[in-house]
């Protein structure tokens, strides 16, 4: 069975680990590596630097996982989207692996 995924970009590599952190402790999940995003209005935005965190996980504890994520992110520097996919489609799975974080 494939799991559930739960995608939450935040403002800034600080709030990305405090979304994680909190979703990890609100739910059975596990995260995947980051992705980041560096776009265009980059120096407009309250931190120049997008990061994506990915949880996985049965399709409750994605979503209880996301919700405690956006609430401790908007702590710190704010959530730009957020969104949960209840079963990928092997597709989409190939696109989820990828991340920017290991390029320069």
């Amino acid at each position: 069975m494939v799991n559930a995924v739960g995608m939450i970009e935040v403002f800034g590599l600080v709030a990305a680990f405090v979304a994680g952190d909190a979703g990890c402790k609100a739910a059975n999940v596990t995260i995947e590596t980051f992705d980041r995003n560096k776009p265009a209005n980059a120096d407009s935005l309250p931190v120049p630097l997008i990061v994506m965190v990915k949880f996985r996980g049965s399709v409750e504890d994605v979503r209880a996982a996301v919700e405690a994520a956006e609430a401790a992110a908007n702590k710190v520097s704010g959530v730009i989207t957020k969104h949960v996919i209840a079963n990928p489609e092997k597709d989409t799975e190939k696109m989820l692996a990828l991340n920017g974080l290991d390029k320069n």
